[in-house]
């Protein structure tokens, strides 16, 4: 005879049932979730606001070090390789503390360059800085400082650079975040997640120490070398009841013993 706790069998369609059956628990929890979240977001995360400042390479003979450049309009490959160049020299711990000496910044190097990101612009010699800090005014500030900084720390380093402003900062009218409603998702979807979880994991634990058999069908998986004769039908679970059920349940609904 075969164990029934050889191994645990899971039913997907009795768990999609019993996930259905608890519809309205699981979204309620995913409220919840949304709710906390929503409530995190709005007293625990600080706003960030971002400026950003663009600049573009325009250099026709440049020269680092032993190797030499000439650049034109059509060679675009070159000048996205100068504009990396660039970005490095942005990111580099003595570029960094020119920008905190000259805007007077409470950070480190290692601080402000987290608060610095860069972008450039696919097809063009084109680059930005965006600087994100928790205040309007502070991301302009700094955003500008590297607008007057970058290009005088580039001409020090790489003989004939023209690097020009495209566009100074400015103060940001809105926060860059957080996303509430990015966050109200992540709540929500974590709140349905979990309590999908508890219903599936109850539901499989209530299908292993399930000891019974449902069907003829189970009965002859479990002792295949036992003919099954005949099968008294659940008269409770028929949509057609007949006499005996009626008298019966129908008078143990009045009280009769």
């Amino acid at each position: 005879m075969n164990n029934r706790n050889d191994e645990i069998e899971i039913d997907l369609l009795k768990l999609f049932k019993a996930l259905w059956k608890r519809a309205l628990v699981i979204i309620l929890v995913a409220l919840i979730g949304a709710s906390a979240a929503f409530a995190y977001t709005a007293v625990m995360v600080k706003p960030t606001y971002q400026a950003t400042a663009s600049f573009y390479v325009n250099n026709s003979s440049i020269s680092i070090g032993s190797m030499s450049y000439s650049i034109s309009a059509g060679e675009l490959s070159a000048s996205n390789a100068l504009v990396n160049t660039y970005i490095y020299i942005l990111q580099s711990r003595t570029t960094l503390e020119d920008i905190i000496e000259k805007a007077q910044l409470p950070y480190s190097s290692a601080a402000l360059g987290r608060m610095i990101s860069t972008k450039t612009i696919t097809g063009t010699a084109a680059f930005d800085v965006t600087v994100t800090t928790q205040t309007p005014a502070e991301s302009e500030k700094i955003a500008n400082t590297i607008a007057e900084v970058l290009p005088e720390r580039i001409t020090e380093i790489v003989d004939g650079s023209n690097v020009r402003i495209v566009d100074y900062a400015i103060i940001p009218a809105h926060r860059a975040g957080p996303s509430y409603a990015m966050n109200l998702l992540i709540g929500f979807l974590a709140g349905a997640v979990l309590a999908a979880g508890v219903v599936a994991i109850r539901f499989i634990i209530n299908e292993q120490n399930d000891q019974l058999i449902h069907s003829t069908e189970e009965l002859r998986q479990l002792y295949p070398d036992i003919k099954v004769l005949a099968m008294i039908p659940d008269m409770r679970l028929s949509e057609k009841k007949g006499y005996y059920y009626s008298s019966y349940y129908g008078d143990k609904k009045k009280g009769d013993k």
